[in-house]
């Protein structure tokens, strides 16, 4: 191979060794998936609502934002359970730009991933230790997945990811909720053939070992819009699609049928401010429709201290520096008002 090689990094038990966690956050942990697992299943009509900044770029800014969000969570617990995102990996296009916390922990400094596994840890214990919140991450990288498979509520499969055998296998795995984005293309039955992959039963490599999963089946969609052959963007979060996607979780005979609305990236056209237009939207669907309302379980939204987004270095407290976010007062608004139409 055209690379070299540095040093050797931790293993996650070592990390885990090194950054234990105490029973009692464990049993923080434990508790809100049994309650997440349960919304899932259809056993609790509470909505998700898996939100916060689109990339967990400083320990800090996110820390302020989760302390509010407890706050407001604690308003709306009755109709709403909340999952802040603690996104500590970015998926970039081309490949160039911040690739999230795990990279750099110092979004100005050069990558140091000895210092991004210890980050990435830190921040999701101190989540929990500090406001309650146990958090979600995307699975951008499978084998990476037991630095914090102990502190995680939910897991997300990018549109990129999908379609990727490793990222399925593993997906069937995981103890608890993982959702697979319909792939940038838009295909439904791709997504729907990642969750069926993760509902069943693999034996596969994993972090050099033979392993054989059991399944995952809470395993389920994610729609986040799609983009057109000239790159142009498409949502499908409307009526007729939420209506399709019930049509082929029928037809795949999957057990769960569920779907997460991501309100942001190809939905709102990359505009964070359409975000809450396109909540109310599908609650409206939802209204209209029974089985599209057994369906739709919640919604991802990217939201943090300030409005939009801006360079690395821009100077600005709590404000993006990859995809432009919904900022905390208008956040606040938007969650209030879905509990008052729940």
């Amino acid at each position: 191979m055209r690379m070299e090689f540095t040093r050797k990094l931790p293993i996650p038990m070592e990390c885990k060794e090194m950054y234990p966690l105490s029973a009692q956050l464990a049993q923080i942990v434990d508790e809100r998936a049994v309650e997440l697992k349960r919304i899932f299943t259809g056993e609790s009509d509470k909505m998700v609502l898996i939100i916060g900044p689109c990339s967990a770029d400083r320990e800090d800014a996110v820390m302020d934002y989760l302390m509010r969000l407890r706050d407001l969570a604690d308003k709306v617990s009755d109709k709403i359970f909340i999952v802040p995102r603690i996104y500590t990996n970015k998926p970039r296009t081309t490949g160039a730009g911040y690739k999230g916390m795990l990279h750099q922990p110092d979004p100005e400094a050069k990558p140091d991933l000895f210092k991004g596994i210890v980050a990435i840890r830190q921040l999701h214990m101190r989540a929990l230790a500090e406001t309650g919140f146990s958090a979600a991450d995307e699975m951008l990288y499978p084998e990476n997945y037991k630095y914090l498979d102990d502190v995680l509520a939910y897991s997300a499969i990018g549109a990129r990811s999908v379609e990727n055998q490793q990222h399925r296998l593993t997906a069937s795995a995981v103890d608890g909720p993982v959702g697979m984005k319909n792939p940038t293309s838009g295909n439904l039955t791709v997504m729907m053939n990642a969750i069926s992959a993760a509902q069943q039963a693999h034996s596969f490599i994993y972090r050099g070992w033979e392993g054989h999963s059991v399944g995952n089946p809470l395993a389920h969609a994610i729609l986040r819009g799609y983009q057109g052959k000239g790159g142009e963007m498409h949502p499908n979060y409307h009526y007729e699609d939420l209506v399709l996607t019930a049509r082929l979780y029928d037809e795949a005979d999957l057990i769960n049928p569920a779907v997460i609305v991501d309100a942001n990236h190809c939905n709102s056209r990359k505009d964070p401010f359409q975000q809450p237009f396109i909540v109310k939207d599908v609650l409206a669907s939802c209204e209209r429709n029974e089985e599209v309302k057994r369906l739709v379980k919640g919604f991802m939204i990217e939201s943090y201290l300030e409005d939009g987004n801006q360079p690395v270095g821009g100077g600005v407290y709590g404000k993006s520096i990859t995809d432009a976010c919904l900022g905390w007062e208008k956040s606040e608004r938007l969650v209030l008002e879905i509990a008052d139409l729940l």
